[in-house]
């Protein structure tokens, strides 16, 4: 990343990364617009969108830099360009709360924090929806589930941002190297809304097996972190027993859900080992 930018304290930098997005994009820069706190700039960073994408966010951002090839690349040209002393960064079917950047960085001075999470909660219509949206409700209680959203520029320059070779898992890879490095990552009091439509099984199953491929990368940088995800997952489902008792038709489908991803992301394990074992043959013989 070229990171000669100069950061002005206080400022907060909203990196959000898009491809073909019109639908849910509006609203994402809208609420970046309505924050309460004053000091924000937007870099939205989008790839090739074929869409109105790159037509709405130039009527919020304050750039909109044309880049890929994936969410970690696109991220990390954010960085690069960010100003902020803080950066922020947002899939571009989320919105937030006004106050949630006051309170975020709020939360990060009063705990001396290098990190923090923003909780969400999934919005949409349909069975399958409302089924991820119980899932995340047994999430809010359980803080390590949390991946860090707003953290130091300085920290992500210095540790090289996000990892090129993982695509869904490089949020767990940075709170990990953030664990690891002793910079704390404290929670929001904010809840931050994911618009995630109308969710079909064939749609959450296509996306698991796209993350799945990188996960063999994550199991690279950190051995036994998959394992220790699942059990944190577990372990949050048992604590919020309760909240499932009470609406057991979602709670199966949940369950069903869950299951159903855990192929998804295997398969997509098995063919990113071919492709890393592929890709390092392919080194050795050059």
């Amino acid at each position: 990343m070229d990171t000669s930018t100069e950061h002005v304290d206080g400022l907060v930098s909203v990196v959000v990364p898009t491809r073909d997005n019109e639908r849910t994009i509006d609203a994402c820069l809208a609420s970046v617009r309505a924050q309460t706190h004053v000091d924000v700039e937007l870099i939205v960073v989008d790839n090739h969108s074929t869409d109105a994408t790159p037509r709405i966010a130039e009527r919020y951002a304050d750039r909109v830099i044309t880049a890929g090839p994936e969410r970690s690349a696109q991220r990390n040209t954010g960085i690069a360009a960010a100003r902020g002393e803080w950066v922020l960064w947002l899939d571009s079917d989320m919105i937030l709360p006004p106050d949630s950047i006051t309170a975020a960085v709020r939360t990060a001075r009063d705990t001396d924090a290098v990190g923090v999470a923003l909780p969400e909660r999934t919005i949409g219509d349909g069975f399958w929806t409302a089924c991820r949206a119980l899932e995340r409700e047994c999430y809010l209680t359980q803080p390590w589930l949390h991946n860090p959203r707003l953290v130091r520029r300085d920290f992500l320059i210095d540790d090289g941002g996000f990892r090129l070779d993982m695509s869904g898992p490089e949020d767990a890879d940075l709170r990990l190297r953030m664990h690891a490095a002793g910079a704390r990552i404290e929670l929001a009091d904010v809840l931050v809304d994911h618009d995630e439509g109308h969710l079909t099984v064939p749609d959450v199953l296509r996306k698991r097996y796209y993350y799945g491929r990188s996960i063999p990368a994550l199991q690279g940088q950190h051995g036994g972190a998959v394992g220790e995800q699942g059990r944190a997952l577990v372990k949050s489902y048992v604590d919020a027993r309760g909240l499932l008792a009470r609406d057991p038709a979602h709670a199966a489908g949940m369950v069903l859900l869950r299951g159903l991803e855990v192929v998804g992301y295997t398969l997509g394990a098995r063919r990113g080992r071919r492709d890393r074992r592929t890709a390092g043959r392919a080194g050795a013989t050059a």
